[in-house]
């Protein structure tokens, strides 16, 4: 069922092809690592295998399996749930349901809440995430403060800052350098209790206090984040405490593993490396508006190319017309004339997120194909 619903011929032939796929004056240019990570691949084949053991049981979700529309769409139309699309959900269940936890993890009380309720629960959390749990529950057991470098919003990090307080640690989730440098200041200053903690209100665990909290830090990532802000945001931290502590006691008060999962990784990797290779004129990259992954890979292209970040192939309207959301932002907007007009060469590059099935990549190098056989003035596809 996973390869006829993902599976793309034409994906697998650019593969094959030296990941390049030319067709008249159109020339891809696919990243050499994208779509589908195993941790996403494992979750989503684990939700097709629980619907087919348990025929006669409600089969639930907690949330979005992974953050890709496609595939929660796909979930749903077998009789899968979600949890998240009503409230008081998780009250209503009953002993014989069945109750998928996704990719990304849950949090410890959601996790109680659905042992309460005496579920049948298939646990679907990525090993990536499983080794950021191990991490900060290390620096909660040791006295340190657990500073996630991510999305207070975003799922995986609420589970994560979840973990940290169940060992009895704390928590202090920041999102950018700006964030960081707040941080960094206070660490080496201190400065107005209330005002740091109204700054950072619902990214703290209950009860933080910076001048106390702040003393003994540990670094962790959302395992999707973009790995050289990680990188610099640990610098940062370390400096901080290197001037507040001397380096005599620096391992005292810093430490710091390296949580990026590889699999972001090695997509960010590809794409920085097919733009410093290849001379395209343009990206395109495929995935959830919420999936924090693709996000990132359309922050690197937008750094040195027009790049459209588009949900899905749905979103290439026309050889005139795209829909995607830039860099940056939160709004899905329309953009005209996005594409060079016959009978001018054009190269374009492609990523997906780890969360983006080839087979939405290979309709969107279809379409892609049928638009650059059009003239300027051609009508809409």
């Amino acid at each position: 069922m996973l390869a006829e619903n993902y599976h793309s011929e034409i994906v697998e032939r650019i593969k094959a092809d030296d990941f390049t796929y030319r067709a008249g004056r159109l020339t891809i240019h696919l990243a050499r690592e994208f779509g589908f990570c195993y941790g996403v691949d494992r979750a989503v084949d684990y939700a097709y295998q629980t619907r087919r053991r348990f025929p006669d049981r409600a089969v639930h979700l907690t949330g979005e399996i992974i953050h890709n529309p496609h595939v929660n769409d796909k979930l749903r139309a077998m009789g899968v749930r979600f949890l998240s699309d009503g409230p008081g959900a998780i009250e209503q269940l009953r002993a014989e349901d069945v109750v998928i936890l996704p990719a990304f993890g849950v949090t410890v009380a959601m996790l109680q809440q659905l042992e309460h309720r005496g579920c049948t629960l298939v646990d679907t959390t990525c090993g990536s995430v499983l080794n950021v749990w191990k991490n900060v529950r290390r620096y909660a057991e040791g006295g340190y403060t657990s500073v996630i470098h991510g999305k207070v919003w975003h799922e995986e990090t609420q589970a994560t800052a979840s973990q940290a307080v169940e060992a009895g640690g704390r928590f202090l989730v920041v999102f950018d350098d700006r964030e960081t440098a707040i941080v960094c200041e206070y660490i080496r200053r201190g400065g107005d209790r209330d005002a740091f903690l109204a700054r950072f209100k619902g990214a703290t665990s209950p009860g933080f206090d910076p001048d106390h909290d702040l003393q003994r830090i540990g670094l962790a990532n959302q395992t999707t984040m973009l790995m050289s802000e990680s990188l610099e945001i640990g610098e940062m931290l370390k400096a901080a405490m290197l001037e507040r502590y001397g380096e005599q006691d620096r391992a005292t008060h810093f430490q710091a593993f390296d949580t990026i999962c590889s699999a972001t990784q090695d997509r960010q990797d590809a794409v920085v490396t097919l733009l410093r290779d290849t001379p395209v004129d343009l990206m395109v990259v495929i995935g959830g508006y919420n999936s924090s992954n693709t996000c990132n890979l359309a922050r690197i292209c937008a750094a040195s190319r027009p790049t459209f970040h588009i949900a899905d192939p749905g979103c290439l309207v026309s050889a005139t017309e795209i829909r995607h959301r830039p860099a940056g932002t939160k709004s899905e907007v329309t953009t005209k004339h996005w594409l060079p007009a016959a009978p001018v060469p054009v190269s374009v590059g492609l990523t997906s997120g780890a969360s983006t099935p080839d087979n939405l990549v290979g309709a969107a190098v279809a379409k892609l194909e049928a638009f650059s056989c059009l003239t300027a003035e051609a009508d809409k596809i």
